[in-house]
């Protein structure tokens, strides 16, 4: 019966490159903002840079929280609406206003998406 199969059958975690926890380990070196794609000037950049890295530090178990963070402190510096999307497995087409969006990573896994929409 299916019971039986599923009851017998023993589930077993990846291993190697395939495995979560070892990609997490394997770029644990990169403890800093990797840049993908951005429109922004240098100024904007760094500043956002350093809100997503603070909102990461200050909320390392909640990336809703770190989100939340970085719209908060975007709208308050460069006016709003603002949009903030962290996570680890997501695509995304947005439209958004120019010279105001950046992609990057952190620590290698986290993904995140900044934009201000029109």
């Amino acid at each position: 019966t299916l019971e039986y199969i599923y009851m017998t059958s023993s589930h077993k975690e990846a291993e190697g490159p395939c495995n979560l926890e070892y990609i997490r380990q394997s770029v644990a070196q990169y403890n800093y903002p990797l840049e993908k794609l951005s429109d922004m000037g240098e100024e904007m950049k760094a500043e956002c840079k350093d809100t997503v890295v603070n909102a990461l530090e200050k909320f390392p178990d909640s990336y809703e929280n770190a989100a939340r963070f970085v719209k908060e402190q975007l709208d308050r510096k460069f006016g709003s609406p603002w949009h903030c999307v962290i996570g680890e497995g997501f695509g995304f087409e947005i439209t958004y206003e120019l010279k105001h969006l950046m992609y990057l990573y952190h620590k290698g896994y986290i993904a995140i998406v900044i934009y201000k929409a029109l």
